[in-house]
């Protein structure tokens, strides 16, 4: 026997019932299908869909929750690039302050250093002019003084009190002192 043979009736008597239309299997299959679809319109298909519903508003819900963080994102991140800017121009603000501060001062401390270079020339003026008039008084008094002690060589007497201070202003006024003033110049 060969395998043919031995498929062949196989298939002949039992796939020919599906091929073949049958009324009543037809029908019975029908009713099947409706009774199956009627059960899993009542039971399966709502759970399915409330779960599918479910699924949705979840994912819908996290979109909107997403979009509300990206907008509160964006807010904050728009704040901060304003208060960035704020705090640049202040910052600034702050530097040219801190500069023409120092400048300032530098010119208070210029015009101080100035001011106390002019008062100590003048202070040094005047103490010049003050030693100059205490050693004119010197001279003077050392002049007066030789110039007794030379008359007193030459005319061999002491001269009397009346003398000595005719002689000493006779002397003084010989002198030039004029010349020793104009030095302190």
């Amino acid at each position: 026997m060969s395998v043919l043979a031995v498929v062949s009736p196989i298939a002949s008597s039992s796939g020919s019932f599906l091929i073949s239309p049958n009324v009543g299997l037809m029908i019975w299959t029908l009713v099947v299908f409706v009774i199956s679809m009627y059960i899993l319109n009542k039971l399966a298909f709502p759970r399915i869909q409330a779960a599918l519903d479910r699924r949705a508003k979840a994912i819908q819900e996290s979109i909107d929750s997403q979009e509300r963080l990206k907008a509160e994102a964006e807010q904050v991140l728009a704040e901060y690039r304003e208060q960035l800017r704020e705090a640049r121009a202040q910052a600034e603000e702050i530097v040219t302050r801190a500069r023409e501060a120092g400048k300032e001062v530098e010119r208070e401390a210029a015009a101080d250093a100035e001011r106390r270079h002019q008062q100590l020339l003048e202070q040094t003026k005047r103490d010049i002019e003050d030693e100059t008039r205490r050693a004119l008084q010197q001279i003077r008094a050392e002049v007066a003084t030789l110039t007794i002690l030379a008359t007193e060589k030459v005319t061999r007497k002491t001269l009397n009190a009346e003398d000595q201070r005719r002689l000493v202003e006779d002397a003084l006024e010989e002198l030039d002192f004029s010349v020793l003033e104009g030095s302190e110049n």
